[in-house]
Parts: C-alpha cells; structure tokens; sequence
C-alpha cells in the first residue's frame, strides 16, 4: 500500500497542471531568471529563431495604477513567441486556418516566488504537433 502512495505521489508530480484547459504549466525549481535563460536557450537551441520577448509582468506592473488597479499579478512574466518554419508549413498545409495559432508562445511567470514555465494548449488534430514540440522544449528546460 505504501509503495502504491509512492508511486501516485510521484506520478502527480511529474504530470503538468492544465490551467483551465487553457494552458499547461510545469512548477520550476529555480529562480525567474534561471527560468528564462533555460526556455531562451531550449528554443534556440533546437535552430529556433525567438521574434519577440514580451514582458508581459513588467507592463503589468507599470501601467496597474493607470488602469485604477493596486492588484499585483506577477512578480515577473515574459513570453517568447517563435514559429518553426518546418512544422508551421507542415499544420499550415494541413489546415490554412492554422495561421492563427502563430507565432508559438512559451512563457515563464513568478507569483509570488514560486515560478512556472507553460504554454497555451491547441486544438485536437495537427496543432497537437506544435503542442507536442513546445512541451519537448518546456521539459528540456526544466531539467
């Protein structure tokens, strides 16, 4: 009985949170920055090309008073967006319509010391292929 415990305790750890069915997140042991260098460098590292660092946490933060809000949702969040050319024609070919969902997104966010590193989940049938690529690149990251 406890080697069953074990064993499901160990398989819920290893297993993503999907975030409402919108996202899935992995937990990152590690800081923020340590977080984004590991994403930055699993993207390019497969010949990737990122077209945009968004930090999203820092607008947040900075225009929060502008819009009448005192709500601190990040510590810090960035999102690098980035297509693949090989897959994205691949999904694309498939399915024109597929253009929606690029440019890809990784993002990394802290709220309150505790860091995630995640990605938006696609629609059933060729974008699985996309979504099956950002989590070899989350998973590479995390290590």
């Amino acid at each position: 009985m406890k080697r069953l415990l074990c064993v499901a305790a160990i398989s819920v750890l290893a297993t993503p949170v999907l975030a409402g069915d919108q996202a899935t997140t992995y937990p990152y042991d590690g800081s923020f920055d340590d977080a984004t260098f590991a994403v930055e460098s699993a993207i390019v590292g497969r010949g990737l090309v990122i077209d945009l660092q968004s930090h999203v946490g820092e607008m947040l933060n900075r225009t929060g008073a502008d819009v009448g809000s005192d709500v601190r949702i990040f510590d810090a969040a960035d999102i690098f967006l980035f297509c693949s050319a090989t897959l994205s024609r691949e999904v694309m070919e498939a399915d024109p319509m597929n253009i929606a969902h690029c440019p890809y997104g990784i993002f990394v966010a802290d709220q309150g010391g505790e860091v995630l590193i995640g990605y938006r989940n696609y629609p059933e049938g060729e974008m699985q292929k996309v979504q099956a690529m950002l989590d070899d690149i989350v998973q590479e990251a995390l290590q």
